[in-house]
């Protein structure tokens, strides 16, 4: 996997907090993966790059997004601060560290909170892809919820027709368990069988590699 320095993460949290997702930037050198927040509603070019987001047809019809415009970007972004603020989710926005444009997003959320099961997901903007950010930002984003809330086991599931998931699963430590039939309606409308990969807290570290 290709990795960047360690992620400047919090402190992990007290007893009382764990399983919770705790607000934090990780710093990977030249992208940040910082929590989005509502003062990024006010941004008309983050705003903007949600828009462009949503009407990408790989992010369309992969990892559909309701940002048809500035107002419905507006309230996606509202739904990530909430997300935070329960300690339920963290989605982090990742942003070119040299001029802050938006880049993508990586979401870790939980499926089963008191049992340490998570499942992480992410969209790279077009501009973004095939230079090595998503490998290395899922890579952070899984080691940090190891680290500071807890999780027991994150799980990625993807549609078998999306290759490159399959590719920055397998850099990032998730072995492969199996194929879920008509497991997931895509933005296409239809149901998709999706490859399932998982990581333990306990396995270990994957070796680093170039990729997507």
């Amino acid at each position: 996997m290709s990795t960047s320095s360690s992620p400047q993460a919090a402190q992990n949290p007290g007893p009382v907090d764990r399983k919770s997702f705790i607000r934090t930037t990780l710093d990977l050198g030249d992208v940040v993966l910082r929590p989005w927040s509502r003062e990024d509603a006010g941004s008309e070019a983050v705003l903007d790059g949600l828009v462009a987001a949503g009407a990408d047809p790989a992010i369309a019809l992969w990892n559909p997004i309701a940002t048809a415009d500035r107002d419905a970007a507006r309230a996606w972004v509202e739904a990530r601060d909430g997300g935070w603020e329960r300690g339920a989710a963290a989605t982090f926005a990742a942003l070119d560290a040299a001029d802050g444009t938006l880049l993508g997003n990586v979401t870790l959320r939980w499926v089963d909170r008191a049992d340490g099961l998570a499942m992480i997901g992410y969209w790279l903007l077009p501009a973004a892809r095939g230079r090595g950010f998503a490998t290395r930002a899922t890579g952070a984003v899984t080691s940090w919820g190891f680290a500071t809330a807890d999780a027991r086991r994150i799980e990625i599931a993807h549609a078998v027709g999306n290759e490159t998931s399959c590719r920055v699963a397998d850099r990032c430590g998730y072995l492969p368990e199996g194929t879920l039939r008509d497991s997931h309606r895509f933005g296409d409308g239809k149901y998709h069988d999706e490859h399932l990969h998982a990581r333990l807290a306990t396995d270990p570290e994957p070796a680093r590699t170039e990729g997507e």
